[in-house]
């Protein structure tokens, strides 16, 4: 019998720990190999047959809200899910369940589980909030904070999940040592939370819509609303200017909103003129006839000894009320204001039929065009400051 020394023993002992070593190589490059596999398959899955399919199923129902929920990006988040949960459970097949390589492995997945289940929630809550945009009871209510804010806690709640697989400690415990930390925590959340709570108020209160013509003056603001979020109200000037305003500003502080304009359907001008109150007078016989030749002499005042200022107003406010473009469901009138060293002013109170700008300005300017031009038909004339070449005439004189 051959005896066997330390010589012939090292060589033999080597050669087992190269064919180990070498199976050992063999099986994690399959095991990866495998791996890859399953997850290009899974890919190719989701997007060559569980999305189109999910596309056509969800576009032959008659209601549209399942169009927005499944969409691809949903879609392929959960076939990622199931990916990674079928990954989790067949790692037994591939390695030791004791092993150190397995517990590398399974905290992989479980991370990995985490991080597209906080995808599918933040893609859930987006398709939420697309549909309560459309929804009629809840489209015109800032909700947008609202959803931020449950992004953000599902995020943070992942992130300590996430924390607690990579030490090994229950994510409940964590939590719990959160709470003695809640003064920090309101420090580095304090904008947010803040707009949380002005967004809630904003929205049950109805005080702001995105497409709200809102004038700020403190923060620079006159324009419309264009987006409404958990920390900015963006507010596009009508000079395209953005501005941004803190939500909680707008609840602190008092803004006007033009979005009873718009609903009442009529928009009001209100503008004097300034009479010289030395052509305010009496009118004679003659006066009153040339009134009535050119039609501005009101019937009700044939036979009175009347003032030319009383005529005027009288038939201004009469002229206004049958105009096609004076809205006659509201208020129309001609007052006198407080006298002033400029003279009398006279203010014309009034409300356009419509609401936009551009019609608007037009109808202000053909009004008092037509009512500045019709003042020496009665006598009248407005106060003017004296200007260079009015001096100038009384020297030459």
């Amino acid at each position: 019998m051959t005896e066997i020394t330390t010589e012939t023993y090292t060589p033999l002992l080597n050669r087992m720990n190269f064919e180990t070593d070498n199976v050992n190589a063999l099986h994690w490059i399959g095991v990866i190999l495998c791996i890859i596999l399953l997850f290009y398959t899974s890919n190719f899955i989701s997007k060559k047959i569980v999305v189109p399919i999910t596309n056509k199923l969800t576009r032959k129902t008659q209601i549209k809200w399942d169009d927005i929920i499944f969409n691809e990006k949903t879609v392929k988040n959960i076939c990622n899910l199931l990916f990674g949960v079928i990954l989790i459970a067949s790692l037994p097949v591939f390695m030791y369940e004791q092993s150190m390589l397995y517990g590398v492995a399974s905290k992989m997945c479980s991370v990995y589980i985490t991080l597209v289940c906080i995808r599918l929630g933040c893609g859930i809550l987006t398709s939420l909030y697309k549909i309560s945009n459309q929804a009629k009871k809840t489209k015109n209510h800032t909700l947008q904070g609202v959803f931020q804010m449950l992004k953000i806690v599902i995020i943070c709640v992942g992130a300590i999940i996430i924390i607690g697989i990579v030490i090994e400690k229950d994510p409940s415990n964590l939590l719990a040592g959160l709470g003695a930390s809640a003064a920090v925590l309101m420090l580095v959340f304090k904008d947010s939370i803040m707009g949380l709570v002005a967004g809630v108020q904003l929205s049950a209160n109805d005080m702001l819509r995105p497409g709200d013509w809102i004038t700020m003056e403190k923060y620079g603001a006159d324009g419309m609303v264009q987006d409404v979020s958990l920390t900015t109200v963006k507010v596009q000037n009508w000079d395209k200017t953005i501005t941004t305003i803190p939500p909680y500003a707008l609840v602190s502080d008092s803004f006007q909103n033009w979005r009873g304009m718009f609903d009442s359907g009529g928009r009001r001008i209100k503008r004097s003129i300034y009479i010289d109150m030395n052509t305010i007078a009496f009118f004679g016989e003659e006066q009153l006839e040339q009134l009535a030749k050119n039609g501005l002499y009101p019937n009700d005042c044939k036979g009175k000894r009347v003032v030319n200022l009383t005529l005027f107003r009288e038939w201004l406010e009469k002229w206004l009320k049958e105009h096609p473009k004076v809205n006659k469901e509201m208020i129309t009138m001609v007052r006198q204001l407080q006298p002033t060293t400029q003279g009398l002013p006279l203010e014309l109170y009034f409300f356009f039929d419509g609401t936009a700008w551009v019609k608007y300005e037009h109808l202000q300017a053909e009004i008092f065009e037509y009512v500045l031009a019709t003042l020496p038909e009665f006598g009248l004339k407005t106060f003017q400051s004296p200007t260079g070449s009015d001096f100038k005439g009384l020297m030459t004189e």
